[in-house]
C-alpha cells in the first residue's frame, strides 16, 4: 500500500499575517504546498489527506485542492475547536482548535495506513520525502516511526527569530526528546536564543524538527490518549496547544512509541515572516532553473510524475 500524506493546512499564520498555505510563490503561481505533493508523489505516496477548518475550505479547494482532486486520491477533513472526546467542553474564551497533536487526529479515518504528516507552508525537499518512503515502506514495527531532521542553521529566517524543535538524538538514531526553542537568530558563525538574562549559543549544525513525521496507523490510538490526559490537566486554560513533538515525547518517556531520525541533504525554507515571501520565491526560481521542477509545475499536479516511486 502506498502510504498517504497528511497535510496539516489548518492554521493562520499569526507572525506572517495571512492565510500563507495559499500565497503564490513559485514562477507560474504555485504554492508551497504544492512542490511538497509533487515532492511526495514522485517519492511514492499516495494519497492526500488535507486537514484544514471549515471557515477556510472554499478559499483552500480553491487556490491547492481543485488542481488535484480530478486527478489524485483526496480527501478532506476538519479540525475543529468542538472535536472533543466525551466529557469535555470548549473552554470559555478558546477561538481555535487544539493544536497540531488534534489535527494528526483528525485525519484518522482517511489515512488508511503508514502516512506522512507535513506543515502546508513548508519545503521539505525531494531527497526528503524519499527518505520518509523508503522507511515507511519498509514496513517498520507498529510503533516505530520517523523523523526527518533538518540543520538548525538552514532553517532560519533573515527577517526575525524563529521557533524551532531542538532534537535531542541516541547513539542508536532513535530520537529521546523534541525541545522547542524560541527566539533563534543567527549570530556571527552560529546561532543563538534568549536564554534567562542572557543568550544560548548553538553551532547551527544541531538537529531540527519541521514536522516532517512518518507514521505507522498505531500513532492514532497513542495520541488519543495523550490527548485524553493533556484535556485532563490543561483542557480549561484557553490558549494551551496540544502539539505534535510535545505528544510524541512524552510517549517515547514511556516507552509507547520509537521514533527513527533521518537526516536529509535537502534544502528546508518556509513561510514565518511576511518579508520571507521573496526569499522562497527566489529560491525556487532557482531549483526551477536547475531542473529540478518543470515551469510550470501545475501541469503535473496531481498526476503521475516523471521519476515517481523510484
Amino acid at each position: 500500500m502506498e502510504p498517504a500524506v497528511l497535510v496539516m493546512a489548518a492554521r493562520l499564520g499569526s507572525r506572517y499575517g495571512g492565510l500563507k498555505q495559499i500565497d503564490p510563490v513559485g514562477p507560474a503561481g504555485e504554492t508551497l504546498l504544492d512542490y511538497s505533493l509533487f515532492d511526495a508523489r514522485r517519492a511514492g505516496f499516495g494519497r492526500i489527506v488535507f486537514v484544514i477548518r471549515r471557515d477556510i475550505e472554499a478559499a483552500f479547494r480553491d487556490a491547492v485542492g481543485r488542481r488535484y482532486e480530478p486527478r489524485a486520491d483526496v480527501a478532506y477533513v476538519f479540525q475543529s475547536l468542538e472535536d472533543l472526546p466525551a466529557g469535555f467542553t470548549v473552554p470559555a474564551g478558546r477561538t481555535k482548535p487544539w493544536g497540531t497533536g488534534q489535527a494528526v487526529l483528525a485525519g484518522e479515518a482517511a489515512t488508511k495506513g503508514p502516512f506522512a504528516v507535513i506543515n502546508a507552508d513548508d519545503f521539505y525537499g525531494r531527497a526528503s520525502f524519499e527518505s520518509l518512503a523508503r522507511f515507511l515502506g519498509g514496513e517498520p514495527p507498529a510503533d516505530l516511526h520517523a523523523l526527518v531532521a533538518f540543520r538548525l542553521d538552514r532553517t532560519l529566517s533573515p527577517h526575525g527569530p524563529v521557533a524551532r524543535g531542538l532534537c535531542d538524538i541516541g547513539v542508536d538514531g532513535l530520537l529521546r526528546s523534541v525541545r522547542e526553542v524560541t527566539g533563534l537568530v543567527r549570530a556571527g558563525g552560529g546561532v543563538r536564543a534568549p536564554e534567562g538574562e542572557g543568550f544560548r549559543e548553538f553551532t547551527g549544525e544541531e538537529p531540527v524538527s519541521l514536522n516532517l513525521w512518518g507514521f505507522s496507523p498505531s500513532i492514532f490510538d497513542r495520541l488519543r490518549e495523550r490527548f485524553l490526559a493533556f484535556l485532563e490537566g490543561r483542557g480549561g486554560d484557553p490558549k494551551a496547544e496540544f502539539y505534535l513533538p510535545d505528544a510524541v515525547g512524552q510517549l517515547i518517556d514511556a516507552g509507547r512509541a520509537h521514533v527513527r531520525v533521518l537526516a536529509t541533504p535537502s534544502p528546508w525554507f518556509g513561510m514565518t515572516h511576511r518579508q520571507d515571501a521573496q526569499q522562497v520565491a527566489e529560491a525556487l526560481r532557482a531549483l526551477v532553473a536547475a531542473g529540478e521542477y518543470p515551469n510550470p509545475l501545475h501541469s503535473y499536479a496531481g498526476q503521475r510524475i516523471p521519476g515517481e516511486g523510484r
